[in-house]
C-alpha cells in the first residue's frame, strides 16, 4: 500500500481544520450567544374592546343590626340562637331590670295619691267659691243698707273685707288645684320615662331577619352599646368588591356583573353594581364597589369569597395590540416595530385594556404595522432577530 506524501497529509489536515472552524462558527452564530433572538410578531389591527373589571369580593349584609342595651347591665335571658329567623318586634333577649318595677309601682302609688289631692283641691275650690258668693251677697246688702244710713260705715267695710278674703280663698284654691294637676302630670311623665327604660331592657328585633351571632349569655354583664345579638336581613346580601384603581376607569352604578361564588364555582350568577364607594383605599390602591345579586342563591352566607367581573361598555374602534407587545424603555412606553427586517422602538400612547389581553393604541402606530409580541430576551435597536410562529417549547 502506498503511503500519502507529507504534502497530501498537510493539505488534508488543513482542510479538516477549515471545516471544523466553519462548523463551529455556524453553530455559534445559530445557537450560541451570537445567535439571532427569536421573536413572534403581529400586526396592529382596528377593532373595539369590551373592557372588563375583575376583583375579589366578600358577601356582606347591607342591613345588619347590633342588638344591645342602652345602659350597662346584666343579661337576664337570651331567647334566640344563631340561625333563628325572627320577626319585627319579637323579644330576643332581656336585661335585668334591677329596681325598675319597684320604682314604677311607687310612681303609680304617687299618681293615685295625686288624684286624691286633686279631688281634695276641687272640694276646697267649691267651698271657697260658695263662701265667695255668700260674702258677695252679704257685702252688697250692707252697702245698700249703708247708703240708707241703716248701717254704719265700719260694718259695711268689714263685709267688703270678708268678700275680698273669700275671693282670695277662691284664687288660692284654684292655684292649689292647678299645682295638683301639674304634680300629677310630672308623676305621669316620670312613669312614662321609667316604662321606656323598662322597655329598653327588653331587646326586640327591629326588623325581620336571621340571628347571625350570639355575643352574650345570661348572667353576662355588658356595657351600653355592646351587642348581645347580631341580626341581618338575608334579602339584603350583596358583595363588596375591591378593584384596581389603575383599571377602574368607567366604574359606575348599574354596570352588569358576572359572579362566581367560592362555594359553587360551577354556577355563575348575575348582578349589577348597586353603589360605588366615594372613598378609595390609598394603601392598596383599590376602589370599592357594592354588587347586588339579581337572585340570591340558597345557603348564601356572609363572609364568603366571590370572583366578580364587571362588563364595561364597548369602546370606539381603535388600534389593538396584545398586551405583551407593550414594552418600557427608560421612561417611555412603546413597542418594537419591525420595518425592513430592522427593529425600531416606537413610543405609543395606550388606552383601555381588556381581560383577554388586548390593549388600545391611541397614538404612535398605524394599522398594519408589524410589532414584536414575544422575544427570547431583551431587545435593542441593534438586536439580530429571527421571526418564528411561536416560542413555546423552543430552546436558545
Amino acid at each position: 500500500m502506498k503511503l500519502p506524501t507529507n504534502w497530501s497529509l498537510r493539505f488534508g489536515l488543513g482542510l479538516l481544520g477549515v471545516l471544523l472552524i466553519v462548523a463551529l462558527t455556524y453553530v455559534v452564530m445559530r445557537s450560541g450567544p451570537l445567535a439571532p433572538t427569536r421573536v413572534t410578531v403581529t400586526q396592529a389591527t382596528v377593532g373595539s374592546l369590551s373592557p372588563s373589571l375583575f376583583g375579589i369580593g366578600t358577601v356582606e349584609a347591607r342591613l345588619a343590626y347590633l342588638i344591645g342595651p342602652t345602659a350597662a347591665g346584666r343579661v337576664s335571658r337570651v331567647l334566640v340562637d344563631v340561625g333563628d329567623t325572627v320577626t319585627a318586634g319579637q323579644l330576643l333577649a332581656e336585661m335585668d331590670p334591677v329596681d325598675l318595677d319597684e320604682r314604677a309601682a311607687a310612681l303609680e302609688a304617687s299618681i293615685a295619691r295625686a288624684a286624691s289631692v286633686i279631688a281634695a283641691a276641687q272640694g276646697q275650690r267649691r267651698d271657697a267659691q260658695a263662701r265667695s258668693v255668700l260674702a258677695a251677697n252679704t257685702a252688697r246688702r250692707y252697702v245698700e243698707l249703708g247708703a240708707q244710713n241703716f248701717m254704719n260705715a265700719s260694718a259695711v267695710e268689714a263685709k267688703q273685707q270678708e268678700h275680698a278674703s273669700a275671693d282670695a280663698a277662691v284664687t288660692t284654691a284654684d292655684a292649689n288645684l292647678a299645682a295638683a294637676h301639674k304634680d300629677t302630670q310630672r308623676l305621669e311623665a316620670e312613669l312614662a320615662g321609667l316604662q321606656q327604660q323598662r322597655d329598653n331592657v327588653r331587646l326586640r328585633a327591629p326588623a325581620q331577619g336571621v340571628v347571625i351571632s350570639r355575643d352574650a349569655e345570661a348572667g353576662s354583664t355588658v356595657v351600653a352599646g355592646q351587642a348581645v345579638l347580631r341580626l341581618m336581613e338575608p334579602e339584603s346580601l350583596w358583595i363588596r368588591v375591591r378593584l384596581d384603581q389603575g383599571r377602574s376607569a368607567g366604574l359606575i352604578k348599574g354596570l352588569p356583573a358576572s359572579i362566581i361564588l367560592r362555594s359553587n364555582p360551577s354556577v355563575p350568577l348575575t348582578g349589577k353594581v348597586a353603589r360605588v364607594e366615594t372613598t378609595s383605599d390609598s394603601i392598596t390602591e383599590e376602589r370599592v364597589a357594592l354588587v347586588a345579586l339579581e337572585t340570591l342563591p340558597s345557603g348564601l352566607s356572609t363572609g364568603e369569597l366571590a370572583e366578580v367581573t364587571l362588563t364595561l361598555p364597548a369602546t370606539a374602534p381603535a388600534l389593538l395590540l396584545p398586551n405583551p407587545a407593550i414594552r418600557r424603555q427608560a421612561d417611555q412606553v412603546g413597542v418594537w416595530r419591525l420595518e425592513g427586517g430592522k427593529l425600531h422602538f416606537a413610543p405609543v400612547r395606550i388606552g383601555q385594556t381588556s381581560l383577554d389581553g388586548q390593549v388600545q393604541v391611541l397614538e404612535g402606530l398605524k394599522a398594519g404595522d408589524e410589532v414584536v409580541v414575544f422575544s427570547e430576551k431583551d431587545l435593542s435597536a441593534n438586536s439580530r432577530i429571527k421571526v418564528v410562529d411561536t416560542l413555546a417549547g423552543s430552546k436558545p
